[in-house]
């Protein structure tokens, strides 16, 4: 299983549209509910940064079927002040996941 967190920053205009998109995101997974993902999105405190953490189980990863994802990633660079970078998570221990 691969495990991963997302985080950037976006640029103040662009928030409401980028929550828009991720919402989006949500709305298409909850239509296809795709096997092999655990996904979630987070909005930090400063109102522009956001975290994102997948769980795959899957040999690929489902989001690259969604089209709502491709739609979010494409022009991500754009509606961002600090890039997105990705961090491998090693699990101490989990409980619920």
């Amino acid at each position: 299983m691969r495990r991963v967190m997302v985080r950037y920053r976006v640029k103040a205009d662009r928030v409401a549209e980028h929550e828009a998109l991720i919402r989006a995101v949500f709305d298409e997974l909850a239509t296809t509910s795709p096997a092999g993902i655990r996904y979630g999105a987070w909005k930090l405190p400063d109102g522009l940064s956001f975290v994102h953490v997948a769980f795959v189980e899957a040999e690929s990863n489902p989001l690259n079927a969604i089209a709502a994802f491709a739609a979010f990633t494409e022009k991500i660079k754009e509606r961002c002040d600090e890039p997105p970078t990705t961090v491998d998570l090693a699990s101490v221990g989990m409980y619920g996941f």
